[in-house]
Parts: structure tokens; sequence; C-alpha cells
């Protein structure tokens, strides 16, 4: 993939006018194939049958919200890797933090700014940070970069336990 003109985006939204308009804003950066679901589960029917490079999703839908949708995309969906950008016009920080714990790759406030849209995208399709897996979360990093002066304290219990740490990789 050497351009987003090539990417292959998936829009997830119950409100049809959102969905045209994403696609326009798409089509915009030369961005061709969009293919649109209103509901999530019309959205796994699309990505067990090709694949998405990018999901833009809804956070306000029924019957299943954008939260739930990026939850079971990434424990149980035919790729959930893929990276998923939350749309919404609630931009509260413990909505972003609810969203970010639910596994979404970046947020994007709505009402949608091409910019902004388009800095995202290019953010979460060049994304190199790693997945983890929990009993309780799968998806990126949701740490934004280390601090290689960082001396404060080990925030994991398996860092205070006995197992043996590399102090020099904390620049400790």
């Amino acid at each position: 993939m050497t351009s987003l003109a090539e990417i292959h985006v998936l829009v997830v939204d119950d409100n049809r006018q959102m969905r045209t308009l994403m696609r326009a804003l798409l089509r915009a950066a030369f961005i061709t194939r969009v293919t649109e679901a209103e509901t999530a589960e019309q959205a796994f029917e699309v990505m067990a049958a090709a694949p998405v490079d990018l999901v833009l999703v809804d956070w306000r839908m029924q019957p299943t919200d954008g939260l739930a949708f990026t939850r079971m995309a990434r424990q149980s969906g035919p790729n959930p890797y893929v990276p998923i950008l939350m749309m919404t016009a609630h931009t509260e920080a413990s909505r972003v933090a609810a969203a970010r714990d639910a596994g979404v790759s970046g947020f994007v406030k709505k009402p949608i700014s091409a910019r902004v849209l388009f800095e995202r995208m290019t953010s979460a399709l060049t994304d190199a940070r790693l997945f983890v897996r929990t009993e309780d979360f799968f998806g990126p990093d949701r740490r934004r970069g280390q601090k290689a002066d960082y001396v404060g304290p080990f925030r994991r219990a398996a860092d205070r336990g006995g197992e043996e740490i590399d102090l020099e990789r904390f620049g400790v």
C-alpha cells in the first residue's frame, strides 16, 4: 500500500447522511474503495467477505454501539488488528478513555474536519504500536510512547514482583 487512494475503508454508522458525508470526504482524497454498513452485524459480514484496511465507526449506533463493535472486532473479528477510528461528538476525557480501553486506534471528533480525519487516518494506518492482550483487553498498546528518561515507580505488578527487570531499558 503506497497511498491512501489504495485502501479499503469500512464506514459503520446507523445514520445514512453521515455515511454519505464520510463517503464524500473520502472521495475527495481519492479513496474510492469505501464500503458502508448500517449495523455492527453488517460490518462483520463485510469484514468476513473482504479485507478491510481501516474502519471508521460511530459511537452511538443501535442496536450495537461503536464501543461494543470495537470490543467484538478486537476479540473475535476477522482481522482483530485492523485500525479502528471512533467517530463521535462526545469527546469528554472519560469517553476518550473508554474508547481507548475498548481498543480503538484513534478518535475523530464530530463535526468532522477533513484535515483532522486524514491526519487520524494516516496516524492509524502507520501506527507502529504493538498490540496487547490481557484478560479483558485486546488492542493497540494504550501507552502513546515510552519516555526513555522515566525513573518513576513501576506500575505493573509483574514489574514490582520477582521477575528480573532490565532497568537500563527503563532508563534507571
